[in-house]
């Protein structure tokens, strides 16, 4: 039994920041994020992908380092890792995302029987998830959670990513924790209005829905009582890549643990400041460091 299990390509991303001429080449994808800031809560944590032949043995051994189960995450031979390209604005407030290659998608043949967690992340980043392996996911797991990203990505020329609306929309039947950007949850619902894009994810059974704001925070919408999680206040921010998903990690891995919601966000928030300090996956902080954030931003969430 694990505590949380995320599924979606592990990646490698070239990241240039402002004023960078030379990418930072490093471990990507929503599923390393997510683990990592589960681990350093202490989850349990597994996960299930498909890299390539020229993903780096240092980021197997990394993730092993950390403590991640990586029992599922199969390597086949002729084929490509899946790499993202990603260049920030001056402010970092926005980015161009580019697609260079994708690995083979996750299949229910690639799934473990024995797969059992109290929560697992569907996170995929290219479609690599298509709607019968989430149908068989439901199973597995006491909460299902869902990050829609991957599922509304179109690569245009040269692999430009754009949004385009949510194909397998049936997915969300499944879900009990959804979680994505703004722009993300405009393109599922196709409404621009967040209040009414949340309570349309509600209105599939999904008891929370989660939206992160970047610098702005989060807002958490429970059984349709809505919350504003507010962001930490940092002087500087480095790199805001992953910091979703280390926010879902930490919510994950606290809820798991049987803690309040609102608890649960602003841990959530918590580690999604560490993260943000450092190019790539490679701070998250300690325990006592995330719980000293959380502890300056519970309580002062608004309910609307």
């Amino acid at each position: 039994m694990f505590d949380v299990v995320s599924v979606g390509h592990l990646c490698i991303d070239h990241i240039f920041l402002p004023d960078s001429r030379v990418p930072f080449v490093t471990l990507g994808g929503s599923a390393a994020y997510v683990s990592f800031a589960a681990r350093r809560l202490n989850a349990e944590t597994a996960i299930i992908s498909k890299v390539g032949e020229d993903f780096p043995t240092a980021y197997l051994w990394w993730l092993k380092d950390e403590g991640v189960d990586l029992s599922w995450v199969f390597k086949a031979k002729g084929v490509s890792t899946t790499n993202f390209e990603l260049k920030y604005n001056k402010n970092l407030s926005n980015r161009v995302l580019r697609l260079r290659s994708k690995a083979a998608n996750i299949t229910v043949a690639d799934l473990p029987s024995s797969l059992r967690a109290k929560a697992i992340h569907i996170a995929p980043i290219a479609g690599e998830i298509t709607f019968d392996v989430a149908e068989k996911l439901r199973g597995c797991a006491d909460v299902l959670s869902l990050d829609p990203q991957g599922l509304v990505r179109k690569f245009g020329e040269k692999g430009k990513v754009t949004h385009c609306s949510l194909k397998e929309g049936r997915i969300l039947e499944f879900v009990d924790v959804y979680k994505s950007s703004l722009a993300e949850i405009k393109a599922v619902t196709e409404t621009s209005d967040i209040k009414l894009a949340m309570k349309k994810i509600h209105d599939f059974g999904i008891k929370t829905v989660i939206v992160t704001l970047g610098m702005k925070g989060a807002v958490l919408s429970v059984e349709e009582n809505i919350y504003k999680i507010p962001a930490y206040k940092l002087e500087k921010i480095v790199d805001p890549t992953g910091a979703g998903d280390a926010f879902i990690g930490g919510f994950l891995a606290e809820q798991a643990k049987g803690k309040d919601v609102l608890w649960c966000a602003c841990v959530g928030s918590a580690v999604a400041s560490l993260v943000v300090e450092t190019v790539g996956p490679k701070f998250f902080g300690d325990k006592q460091q995330i719980y000293e954030r959380t502890e300056a931003l519970y309580g002062k969430e608004i309910k609307e």
